[in-house]
């Protein structure tokens, strides 16, 4: 949720606004409406001030005249009743445009959409194509079956098999082993979440379309842990003391990846369900930005140690999600496309989420809203997808990272013959 009276007094503010690509007018159509409101709220305060003062004078009024000053207290009840209504309903409209404007960008991220991202800096060196790509590998192998999966629950999803999902789980328990030692406490939240928590993270209205409900028990499955994380602190006032609060979530993920039809069909790269740790830190409102930091460091640790090239983008404003100030991809190379894809992000949310939470945090005489962040720790399938092609040798084997061989219990893995 946005700050309206900065909306209305910082031109930077409105200006960071703008760089997302809001509809046009929204934001004006959005004062015009608190206006309203407030405009509203006067005479509703107005009507019950007459309204109490015309329930007093019943009481001195003399008997003759008694009835009329019921009258007359009646029919201005009746006038409050009606301006309620009608501050409910001014209520509600400013609230409906306020969900539909976006956390303003940051100053220093730059301007443009997709593929106008700043890169901060490339680790490694690009390889060349493998002999198979990550979908006929992990298919020669005997690790993903989506035909079957197709059988039992449609497309874009998979079964991942043998070696595969003795991987995953290293994985898991390598890069947990890597959050608890950075302060992150590991949790396993709820798949399920009602509306409200959706809306508070951020996702509701604008990625509705992304989010698998069911509606007979008005609960939605997350496309992320993030969502869930959000509201472990939903209504509380924290001390500063016990800031930042670190949490490191694992979850199962659920994406109806509405809008991709054609794109990435082949293999694990994009689909339905999968599973995924991710970061998520309340912070201070004075140390986000070192919070972000952080993250992208554990990022780079858990990419790096897995051997994979990679390069760090800033993203451009008009390619930032609604409740990103700013965002931080790390792309991987993935040599059958000779391309760099997106493998982790990180955000930082600023106030906009906790705005909606009311999580705060004790500040002299008074309280600030807290800033939160999160970030991906590990996009295990999409991990694994990677490592098929470049953990792949030219005579079909596959050399585990060797810091994932404590954990997988194997180093090598023969082709099947």
């Amino acid at each position: 949720m946005i700050d309206l009276r900065r909306l209305r007094g910082d031109p930077a503010y409105r200006r960071g606004i703008e760089r997302k690509r809001v509809r046009p007018g929204l934001l004006d159509e959005l004062l015009a409406a608190d206006d309203e409101r407030r405009r509203l709220v006067t005479d509703l305060d107005t009507l019950r001030a007459r309204h109490n003062a015309a329930s007093r004078e019943i009481g001195r009024a003399a008997p003759e005249a008694r009835d009329a000053r019921i009258a007359a207290a009646a029919a201005l009840k009746e006038e409050v009743a009606e301006a309620s209504d009608r501050l409910a309903a001014a209520e509600a409209r400013v609230r409906e445009l306020a969900l539909a404007v976006p956390n303003p960008a940051d100053e220093g991220v730059p301007d443009g959409g997709e593929g106008d991202g700043r890169t901060l800096r490339a680790v490694g060196e690009p390889n060349p194509a493998p002999p198979l790509d990550h979908a006929a590998y992990a298919e020669r192998m005997g690790w993903v079956d989506v035909s079957r999966a197709a059988e039992a629950s449609g497309s874009r999803f998979a079964y991942l098999m043998r070696e595969a999902a003795l991987l995953e789980l290293a994985l898991v328990r390598w890069v947990t082993g890597i959050l608890c030692a950075e302060g992150f406490v590991p949790t396993v939240p709820p798949v399920l979440v009602r509306e409200r928590t959706m809306e508070e993270a951020g996702f509701f209205p604008t990625d509705r379309h992304q989010v698998y409900a069911i509606p007979d028990d008005d609960l939605y499955l997350v496309g992320t842990s993030e969502i869930p994380l959000s509201a472990l602190h939903r209504d509380e006032i924290l001390d500063p003391s016990v800031l930042p609060l670190r949490y490191a979530g694992f979850s199962s993920c659920f994406r109806r990846e509405a809008g991709t039809y054609g794109t990435d069909t082949r293999g694990i790269f994009r689909v339905h369900q999968f599973d995924k740790l991710e970061m998520f830190v309340f912070s201070h409102p004075d140390h986000s930005e070192e919070e972000l930091e952080r993250i992208l460091a554990v990022q780079e640790r858990v990419v790096g140690g897995l051997g994979l090239p990679y390069r760090v983008v800033d993203i451009a404003a008009g390619d930032l999600g609604a409740a990103a100030a700013r965002k931080i991809d790390l792309e991987v190379w993935l040599p059958s496309e000779q391309r760099w894809r997106e493998l982790t992000s990180c955000s930082n949310y600023r106030d906009f989420s906790a705005r909606r939470l009311r999580t705060r945090v004790r500040d002299g005489d008074g309280t600030r809203l807290v800033h939160t962040l999160n970030g991906t720790a590990c996009a295990i399938g999409r991990t694994l997808l990677f490592l098929f092609e470049h953990a792949q040798r030219s005579d079909g084997r596959f050399v585990v990272p060797e810091v994932l061989v404590p954990h997988a219990g194997f180093e090598v893995v023969e082709p099947p013959r």
